[in-house]
């Protein structure tokens, strides 16, 4: 396989995203079984939901590729490091490896990944074209099924435990947001109906900051539930201040596109505390 084939499939999975997804439904697994795991159902929860997530960014990308090409034109199938072909091949191939996966693991894990795999196709193909801000939603709730998978794969059910983490996703979604204005002006040329496009910058910075501060206040849950003790609750309140904080600042400029790139960096960087909430739950 040549060099730059490679290099473009390496850039068309994202990687990094494995941690974000497959991760977080490890972690959550090993959080709420306090560590005691079996080697082969930690792989195969991890796997089946990393591989989703790469199916899924490999097709956005394939129906992206005229959009990319205008804005984004370093991404794998606009710079011609892969085709559009190969990418639609592999994104087949890591969809029904994701849906075998879990298949190997119980049929709640199995319905999970085929409802995701439904929604990261539709989302790709048609929803984002129609809705930015229902896609913004979109993502940040497949986002938080990390967390209902994780608890799926190592007890074939979803209880209260996973449920309660679940509103997590809404600082996703106002990230999403925030992202989605930093990138108004590229996604005006290829004619994306984004949310700021449609109500402005600042009312779209306003609602960014409604589901921040939604997910500040519900993130305790797990505490309050019984689900998680103190090493869960302290990670989660440091990083439930810094939303809040990064609400006001938001709130103070809100047309200030430096002021939101800064807020969307820190939202981004500080999320390193949710992993670190479930790791510290597994040793304590």
């Amino acid at each position: 396989m040549p060099k730059a084939n490679f290099k473009g499939i390496l850039k068309l999975l994202r990687l990094p995203y494995w941690l974000m997804t497959g991760g977080l439904s490890l972690l959550t697994l090993a959080a709420l079984k306090k560590g005691n795991l079996e080697l082969s159902a930690s792989l195969l929860t991890f796997f089946s939901m990393a591989s989703l997530s790469s199916a899924g960014f490999s097709i956005n990308d394939f129906f992206d590729k005229e959009s990319d090409a205008v804005i984004k034109p370093n991404r794998p199938i606009p710079s011609g490091e892969i085709s559009p072909k190969l990418a639609l091949g592999i994104s087949v191939f890591l969809f029904l490896l994701a849906l075998f996966l879990s298949s190997l693991i119980n049929w709640l894990s199995l319905i999970i990944v085929m409802v995701d795999a439904v929604l990261l196709i539709l989302y790709s193909a048609y929803i984002k074209r129609k809705s930015g801000f229902a896609a913004n939603i979109l993502v940040g709730c497949l986002t938080g099924t990390a967390f209902l998978y994780g608890e799926a794969a190592g007890f074939g059910k979803i209880t209260l435990s996973s449920l309660s983490l679940y509103p997590i996703s809404f600082g996703t979604i106002g990230g999403n947001i925030l992202r989605d204005i930093l990138s108004l002006d590229g996604d005006s040329k290829v004619g994306y109906p984004t949310l700021p496009q449609k109500i402005g910058i600042s009312k779209s910075v306003k609602t960014a900051t409604l589901f921040f501060i939604v997910c500040a206040l519900l993130t305790p849950l797990p505490y309050v539930f019984h689900v998680f003790g103190v090493g869960y609750l302290t990670c989660m309140l440091i990083w439930s201040l810094l939303i809040l904080y990064s609400s006001a600042s938001l709130l103070k400029a809100s047309t200030s596109l430096d002021n939101i790139r800064k807020s969307e960096r820190l939202m981004t960087m500080t999320m390193i505390l949710i992993p670190l909430a479930l790791i510290v739950e597994v040793f304590l």
